[in-house]
């Protein structure tokens, strides 16, 4: 819903006190307390969207880690994409989406969620989800081929292999990266592969350090790394669709990053 480690913690601890407080129990605990949560999320919506509208370069969800075994299938249900295709949704349609077709929540328990009619909540889920379906087409990648491009992008990008990229890369390729005004970042979003290139090509030349790689990571349902680019430690999520990289996304903003621990311990930002 909120796409904020911090912000759901708080919304969990706000919860978790609402239900102290309830007396003599409740009948149905799960239901309950999905409907707390929801309507905590949407309150905290109204003024996440207004901080939004003045942050810094572009906004990315905080990156939460998967697994490392690239043996394990990449869970996708819910994937950086998703997150940036519900940005676009009203903070009920947001709910009701994930709710009734993520979640897989009865609609008319969402209605109650929500304060609306069934028939309501059923024109918001189907908004919401033409919305996402036509911003996010799904593309299934092996989990031991989506570790096999993301080795190889890590070593072409801190070489500024131009060729090695050139063949990695989409040709309608996006670079997406968070610094949220805290570090060095793109102001705005890079598009197309020639773009692309050159940008790889400048930050070879410019650094004279190259990157190091942690590990690779499974990063908000999409295969990435966590590494130090530039004195900072960031996250790279590659989006892989036909055996290209089609999306980058990069979070460099430290505000995102402190719930990773012991990566971000032991190399401090800079």
């Amino acid at each position: 819903m909120l796409g904020s480690f911090s912000e759901a913690e708080d919304v969990v601890q706000d919860a978790w006190l609402k239900w102290e407080q309830v007396e003599g129990g409740v009948n149905a605990p799960a239901a309950y307390l999905t409907r707390i949560v929801t309507r905590l999320c949407l309150d905290q919506l109204k003024s996440a969207r207004a901080r939004r509208e003045t942050y810094v370069g572009p906004w990315l969800p905080d990156p939460l880690m998967g697994s490392t075994d690239p043996d394990e299938a990449i869970a996708d249900d819910i994937t950086v994409t998703l997150m940036l295709a519900m940005e676009r949704l009203s903070p009920l349609e947001r709910a009701a989406f994930l709710l009734h077709d993520v979640f897989d929540v009865a609609l008319n328990d969402v209605a109650v969620t929500l304060s609306r009619e069934p028939a309501a909540v059923r024109q918001l889920a189907s908004r919401a989800r033409k919305h996402v379906q036509a911003a996010r087409p799904r593309f299934s990648v092996e989990a031991a081929e989506a570790n096999r491009m993301t080795q190889a992008f890590f070593v072409a990008a801190r070489d500024g292999d131009i060729a090695a990229l050139a063949s990695l890369l989409a040709n309608e390729v996006e670079i997406h990266t968070d610094g949220g005004g805290k570090v060095l970042a793109f102001r705005n979003i890079i598009r197309g592969l020639d773009r692309a290139l050159r940008l790889f090509a400048g930050l070879r030349r410019k650094n004279a350090t190259s990157p190091t790689l942690l590990h690779t990571s499974v990063i908000d349902g999409l295969p990435g790394y966590i590494s130090i680019d530039r004195g900072v430690v960031q996250t790279t999520a590659l989006d892989i669709r036909d055996g290209r990289i089609a999306a980058i996304y990069i979070v460099r903003n430290p505000d995102k990053l402190r719930h990773l621990g012991k990566p971000i311990q032991e190399h401090p930002l800079a």
